[in-house]
């Protein structure tokens, strides 16, 4: 009986078992692989070749930490938000809150608080526009999970606008104005990421109430359209950006760029087209050829901004 009494209890010196998995549903609810939307803050300071300042580098990696914590505090609530679709669903009903492992209070009182640390956490960096950014960000996220992800089209613009605010923070937080040319570009290529979730998420069929409710106002050939209409749109802009980059080398490596930019956009529509856009974040963390010109692109982009 004893035996039992002390296989059952708690490690000697450690937290009780149902404490440490808790934790770990906690940390998985958070979504760590989503956080790398994130790295958008730095698209802003690399465009405008202020990374090199010495400055530049721990300011965006506190702006990348605040939105992951703000970014998982609303995955948090929308979990809780949304747990009884997520079990209807073949693959969120694995989740932590829709299995069960992480219960709703818990995820419920994490999300709130990791909501409001977000904002409050930037005070102290003393940049007001980078602290209205972050706590728009959050209600953004706060009125989707809400009510506007079931509104056909406003939900595509509010997940692209969330993307968007991320690389203008990033742009706030440096203090390095904000072309046309990237604006533009970020926001396009937001839609194009956006519109082909919906899109696979439409094409994978089932129940539209276990997936969300906006997917019943579209059809594929509409989010096609669109997607096409997101691409032409981003791969004329970045031309014309690229080609009125001055005279010299720069402009020799800017030039250049278009190609693999282009690559990237048509890779990335592939991979849309066989059905595998439901979660890019994947995307970007497994697929090898993607990976490779988004590296060219980088790369070059950088070479031409900063040699």
């Amino acid at each position: 009986m004893t035996e039992r009494t002390q296989a059952t209890g708690p490690a000697a010196g450690g937290a009780p078992r149902g404490d440490r998995g808790t934790a770990a549903a906690l940390a998985r609810a958070c979504r760590p692989r989503q956080w790398l939307k994130n790295l958008l803050v730095l698209a802003a300071p690399a465009a405008a070749g202020a990374l090199a300042r010495p400055d530049a580098l721990p300011t965006c990696a506190a702006v990348f930490v605040l939105f992951c914590v703000a970014a998982s505090g609303t995955y948090l609530l929308n979990d809780v938000h949304d747990v009884n679709r997520d079990r209807a669903h073949p693959r969120k009903r694995h989740r932590p809150v829709a299995s069960g492992a992480l219960p709703i209070p818990v995820a419920a009182t994490a999300g709130i608080l990791l909501c409001a640390a977000a904002p409050l956490a930037s005070l102290p960096l003393g940049n007001p526009p980078l602290s209205a950014l972050i706590t728009g960000y959050v209600l953004l996220t706060l009125a989707y999970t809400r009510h506007l992800r079931d509104v056909v089209v406003c939900d595509l613009v509010a997940v692209a606008a969330c993307h968007v605010l991320r690389a203008v923070a990033g742009g706030a937080a440096v203090g390095v104005p904000l072309t046309s040319w990237f604006v533009i570009v970020v926001s396009l290529a937001a839609l194009l990421v956006v519109v082909g979730k919906r899109e696979a998420e439409l094409r994978a069929g089932g129940d539209a109430d276990a997936v969300r409710t906006a997917l019943r106002g579209y059809t594929a050939a509409y989010l096609s359209q669109t997607r096409t209409m997101a691409s032409g749109a981003m791969i004329v802009t970045y031309c014309l950006w690229a080609l009125e980059q001055g005279d010299g080398p720069r402009t020799l490596f800017h030039a250049v760029s278009i190609v693999p930019f282009i690559m990237f956009v048509l890779r990335y529509n592939l991979l849309v087209d066989r059905g595998v856009g439901e979660e890019p974040e994947e995307i970007a963390l497994r697929d090898r050829p993607l990976q490779l010109v988004l590296g060219a692109l980088v790369v070059l982009v950088g070479l031409g901004i900063y040699l």
